[in-house]
């Protein structure tokens, strides 16, 4: 059974913790060891996630299957983008699964989840930032509608940024 809940402030660590493993899973291999780690630790962390409560544009939300944290996803209500020419769009910020949970449409059904509310708060579409080595996550997000609209240059450290494609998806 899926059930997605809104998260609070309470969910820091949480989503901290499944922020750091997935990233690891993910994008492990994206950058030098200790790139990846001095990334993580200042990421996903329980403080810099409870400042981002404090933001009333951004909405997190945890997703459990079978009674089990599977992830959880971070949106940004009206957040431009130099390549999109639409005002009031979303910004998926992240959409993570733990890859245990793989392959159980659940990653889709999070996302439905919040396309429905970027859509009641009356946004126009939804943009994401993907790495282009993260051929899942591309082939993904492009059956679901979305068209590369740029380019953007992901800062892992201080020495390494990874390129992305800016993603979006118009709503009709």
């Amino acid at each position: 059974m899926i059930k997605i809940v809104k998260a609070n402030i309470e969910d820091s660590e949480l989503i901290a913790e499944i922020g750091k493993k997935s990233f690891l899973e993910s994008h492990g291999n994206s950058a030098s060891t200790e790139d990846i780690n001095s990334f993580i630790s200042k990421t996903y962390n329980k403080e810099n996630i409870s400042k981002e409560f404090k933001n009333t544009k951004i909405k997190y939300h945890i997703i459990h299957f079978n009674d089990k944290v599977a992830g959880f996803s971070k949106i940004e209500l009206s957040t431009s983008n130099k390549d999109i020419n639409e005002l009031n769009v979303t910004k998926l910020d992240r959409l993570y699964l733990l890859k245990e949970f793989y392959g159980q449409r659940l990653g889709s059904s999070l996302f439905d989840f919040n396309i429905q509310l970027s859509k009641k708060q009356n946004q126009k579409g939804i943009w994401l930032a993907v790495w282009v080595e993260n051929k899942r996550a591309i082939n993904f997000y492009t059956k679901l509608g979305f068209k590369i609209a740029g380019k953007y240059n992901f800062k892992i450290s201080e020495t390494r940024s990874n390129p992305n494609h800016i993603m979006y998806l118009k709503y009709e």
